[in-house]
């Protein structure tokens, strides 16, 4: 009896606790919930309307990552790699989480040597083209040559036979001319002094 009376306390505290605690309509204790995605969106589709068929479509993506294979088992895919992995259950374990994320780190590193090489390969082709593009453009480009020594009209004349000049070509014609007219310019470029000396005198 004594016993009783000592155990009758924390009894009593067991039970204001069970009675106290809030109310949840937690029907999985009586109702077996879904076990994987396919099952959670089997009972969305019986939803009374769309938004209610939505929202618990997202409730089921998030409760399950894994998708049912055919002949057995759960694929997870990870859309960072575009890959799926094999997964013993509706959700990866640890153990197999930690995987992904190792072939995640693999994925990561692939990535980086081929965006690398790519790079690498893109600026060869463009030395390439550059150089292919210098070449042509030397090719193009005239060197320079140097220019003949002009000849003064004497020495055009004394080159001149006298069989050379019959069909009066400007050619012929010119040392002469341009003998004539520079002997113009004397002519009337000394007269203005001889006028001068002669009205002194």
């Amino acid at each position: 009896m004594i016993a009783l009376r000592l155990f009758a306390p924390y009894v009593a505290a067991i039970a204001g606790l069970v009675v106290l605690q809030p109310l949840r309509a937690n029907a999985e204790w009586w109702h077996r919930g879904p076990v994987d995605y396919e099952e959670c969106a089997d009972a969305a589709d019986k939803s009374a309307t769309k938004e209610q068929k939505a929202a618990a479509l997202t409730e089921c993506n998030a409760k399950f990552a894994g998708r049912r294979k055919p002949g057995g088992g759960y694929t997870y895919y990870d859309f960072m790699q575009d890959r799926s992995f094999d997964i013993a259950g509706p959700n990866p374990t640890v153990e197999e989480q930690k995987r992904i994320d190792e072939q995640y780190t693999v994925y990561l590193e692939s990535q980086r040597r081929s965006n690398i090489a790519a790079a690498f390969a893109a600026k060869q082709e463009q030395q390439k083209i550059e150089q292919a593009s210098l070449k042509s453009e030397v090719r193009k480009v005239p060197l320079p040559q140097p220019k003949p020594p002009q000849a003064s009209s004497s020495d055009v004349r004394s080159r001149l036979r006298p069989g050379d000049c019959t069909n009066h070509e400007f050619s012929c014609e010119w040392p002469l001319l341009s003998e004539k007219l520079n002997d113009l310019k004397k002519l009337f470029t000394s007269q203005p002094k001889q006028t001068k000396k002669a009205d002194r005198s």
